[in-house]
C-alpha cells in the first residue's frame, strides 16, 4: 500500500483538522482536555455534531449514507479525532451493528434503522456475552422462542457496555438446540423499553460503572427484527466481531497518549523509562502499518479477518503497557491520599497533573485484553485461519 499522502489526501486532512478546530462543541472540549468524565448527553452532542459535519459514517458505503472514504481518508480522520482530544466514537451503532443490518438485512430494516443509527437518533449496546458464555461464545444459553408474529427472549447478558445508556440493543439468541453449538443462533434487534428487560449495574475495580447484566424475562420481541435467517447468527456475529476487534486496536488515541506521555517525563532523564517508552513507540509504528493494510484489504471489497485478530492482540497489549508506563512515572504520587480534614485532594493534587487517574487507568485497561474475545481466543483464530492449524 502507498502510505504516501498526496496533495487531496492532505486537503481532506486539513479540512478535518480545521473542522474540529472551529466546530467542535466547547462544552465537550473544555471536559476532555480537563480529564473529566462524558454524561450521556455530551456523548449525543458529539455524535450528532459527527452527523452534522457529514463524518458519522465514515467507515459507510455511500449507498448507505456513509462517507465512502478511500482508507487514507478514514486513517487521517480518526488520527485528527485523537489529536484533538475528541472522545473516542461509541462502536456498537456505526461500528458494529450497523454493517451487519447494511450487509445481512433486509430493505424494510435498512429503511428504518441506518439513519437512526447515523444521526444517533438511537444508542446501540451489544449482547453477546452471557454470565455463563464469554469467550466461548457459542455455548450461550439465552433463548428466543417464536410465538406467532413475535419472540419470547428469556436469559441474561452480562459485561453490556453502556446499557444503562442503551435505546437498542442487538442479541445473539438460540433459537434451536442443536449438536453443534454455533448452529441454531439467531440475531435479533431488541427495543430496551420492552417490558421484561432490567439493567443492573456491574461497577469495575476502578470504582465506575461502564458494563451490565441485562435480563430478559418474556420478553416479546416482533419477528420482524432478525436480521436475516433464523439459525444463521453465528455468521453474521463472526463478521460483527472482525469489526469490532478491528476498531480495538485504538491505535490513534495510543499515538496520543505516548506523546503525551513523552511530554509528562520529558524532564526526569530516566534512562529506563524512556528506553521503555521508545520501545512501546517503535511496536506501535509497526501496528499502525499492519491497521493500514487491513483497511486497503476492505477498501478492496474485503472485510476484516484474521488481521483483525492480530491488531486486537497487539493494540490491546500497547493499550495495557502505556497504562502501566503511566503509573511507573508517577512513582509515589499514584498512592491515595485524603490530606488533612477539609482538605479537598482531587483540587489540590499532590505531584504530576496525570498522576490522579493513573491507577484508574491501568485497573480500567486490565479488560481490553479480554473484551471483544480474549487474546488468547484471538491466538486459536489466527493459527486455524493464517497457520492452517
Amino acid at each position: 500500500m502507498d502510505i504516501n499522502f498526496s496533495e487531496q489526501d492532505l486537503q481532506f486532512q486539513e479540512e478535518i483538522r480545521s473542522g474540529l478546530a472551529n466546530d467542535f462543541p466547547a462544552h465537550i472540549r473544555e471536559k476532555q482536555l480537563k480529564r473529566e468524565s462524558l454524561t450521556k448527553v455530551d456523548m449525543i452532542d458529539f455524535h450528532k455534531f459527527l452527523f452534522e459535519k457529514n463524518w458519522a459514517g465514515y467507515n459507510w458505503p455511500v449507498e448507505f449514507g456513509g462517507t465512502g472514504w478511500s482508507p487514507v481518508q478514514i486513517y487521517l480522520f480518526l488520527n485528527e479525532l485523537a489529536a484533538a482530544q475528541c472522545p473516542t466514537i461509541l462502536p456498537f451503532g456505526l461500528s458494529m451493528v450497523g454493517p451487519v443490518i447494511y450487509t445481512f438485512g433486509n430493505q424494510e430494516q435498512k429503511d428504518r434503522f441506518l439513519p437512526d443509527i447515523l444521526q444517533f437518533n438511537t444508542w446501540w449496546c451489544q449482547g453477546y456475552s452471557e454470565p455463563g458464555s464469554g469467550s466461548d461464545l457459542a455455548s450461550l444459553k439465552t433463548k428466543a422462542v417464536l410465538e406467532g408474529d413475535h419472540y419470547i427472549v428469556n436469559g441474561a447478558k452480562t459485561w453490556t457496555t453502556l446499557a444503562q445508556n442503551a435505546d437498542w440493543i442487538f442479541c445473539l439468541v438460540r433459537t434451536e438446540t442443536t449438536q453443534k453449538k454455533q448452529e441454531g443462533i439467531s440475531f435479533l434487534l431488541i427495543d430496551m423499553s420492552t417490558p421484561g428487560i432490567e439493567v443492573k449495574p456491574i461497577i469495575t475495580i476502578d470504582g465506575d460503572h461502564e458494563v451490565n447484566t441485562v435480563f430478559f424475562t418474556d420478553v416479546k420481541v416482533p419477528a420482524d427484527q432478525l436480521i436475516g435467517e433464523e439459525g444463521k447468527g453465528w455468521t453474521y456475529a463472526k463478521f460483527l466481531l472482525a469489526h469490532e476487534r478491528f476498531g480495538i486496536a485504538a491505535v490513534p488515541v495510543s499515538k496520543v497518549q505516548i506523546a503525551r506521555l513523552k511530554e509528562k517525563t520529558a524532564s526526569y532523564n530516566d534512562l529506563d523509562l524512556n528506553k521503555k517508552i521508545a520501545e512501546l513507540e517503535i511496536d506501535l509504528m509497526a501496528l499502525e502499518f499492519t491497521e493500514l493494510r487491513t483497511l486497503a484489504a476492505i477498501a478492496a471489497g474485503g472485510h476484516p479477518g484474521a488481521e483483525s485478530s492480530i491488531l486486537k492482540i497487539r493494540g490491546t497489549e500497547i493499550q495495557q503497557r502505556l497504562s502501566e508506563l503511566f503509573v511507573e512515572a508517577a512513582g509515589q504520587y499514584i498512592l491515595p491520599y485524603e490530606g488533612p480534614e477539609g482538605f479537598e485532594s482531587n483540587n489540590n493534587p499532590a505531584g504530576p497533573d496525570y498522576a490522579s487517574d493513573a491507577v484508574a487507568h491501568y485497573l480500567n485497561f486490565r479488560k481490553t485484553s479480554i473484551y471483544g474475545g480474549s487474546n488468547e481466543i484471538q491466538k486459536n483464530i489466527i493459527a486455524k485461519a493464517i497457520l492452517g492449524v
